[in-house]
């Protein structure tokens, strides 16, 4: 493969000659372009690309995936095919998990990522029964509304058309979520960031902090106030914590 698939991955802004490259995944129901305001804040300083999951945007036709360790592959081959400078993985919620079992992979290829920043979701290790994804369309969006506190998140899905088009790859994202089997392979050897919010409805600070089992490497647990989208009304200070991690990684692999 000569470089990634540009329908996964996407770069919103010209990346430094040199650095980490931070690969961004994700929520439930999310796109690339949610990452914009991300590649936009550490422009000329870290290389950002934010992959785009089947089945929305400008990949609306595609058939959803209904399965993470499928997503995590497809997401792995991509992420080699960046090249050789070193890789740091940023998953917000359901992207925590892909971004997890993607440097679960990346590793077993000695391909071992940089840094693995998870946010907004309880460690793989951790188990609640869930069956959002079987709600009907009004029950699953009052679900969305409620996470999401009064960031502005789930304000789209108001517009019918919106929905219409939105759900589907919402549903088929809970389902890949809340059929994921709890992790049991071998610790990461990659450093572990978590990001959890301090109201967070579906992550108490116990499942976060659970995180800290899955890496041999270095482990920080760090939260903030608000609900599960308190990514949105906090990046300013999450990104300044990304950054100063990715100052500490070497610009070349070897």
């Amino acid at each position: 493969m000569n470089g990634p698939d540009p329908r996964w991955v996407q770069r919103y802004h010209p990346g430094p000659a040199a650095g980490v490259t931070l690969v961004c995944l994700p929520h439930a129901g999310g796109s690339a372009s949610f990452f914009y305001p991300v590649s936009a804040a550490l422009a000329g300083s870290i290389d950002v690309v934010a992959v785009q999951y089947p089945g929305r945007q400008d990949r609306h036709d595609e058939p959803q995936v209904s399965s993470i360790s499928t997503l995590a592959a497809a997401v792995a081959e991509q992420v080699a095919a960046l090249g050789p400078r070193p890789v740091a993985l940023f998953g917000h919620s359901m992207g925590a998990l892909v971004g997890y079992e993607t440097a679960l992979l990346l590793e077993r290829t000695g391909q071992a990522p940089a840094h693995l920043f998870a946010s907004g979701r309880r460690a793989p290790s951790t188990a609640r029964p869930e069956a959002v994804h079987r709600l009907g369309d009004d029950a699953l969006v009052a679900h969305v509304r409620e996470l999401d506190g009064d960031t502005g998140v789930a304000d789209a899905l108001e517009d019918p058309d919106v929905r219409a088009m939105a759900l589907p790859a919402l549903r088929a994202d809970y389902r890949a979520v809340e059929t994921y089997p709890v992790a049991s392979g071998p610790p990461l050897r990659c450093p572990i960031t978590v990001f959890t919010g301090r109201d967070d409805p579906v992550v108490t600070a116990a499942e976060a902090a659970a995180w800290g089992g899955h890496t041999l490497g270095t482990f920080a647990c760090l939260t903030f106030p608000g609900r599960h989208f308190f990514v949105t009304t906090h990046r300013d200070a999450i990104l300044s914590e990304i950054q100063r991690r990715l100052t500490l990684v070497p610009s070349t692999v070897g």
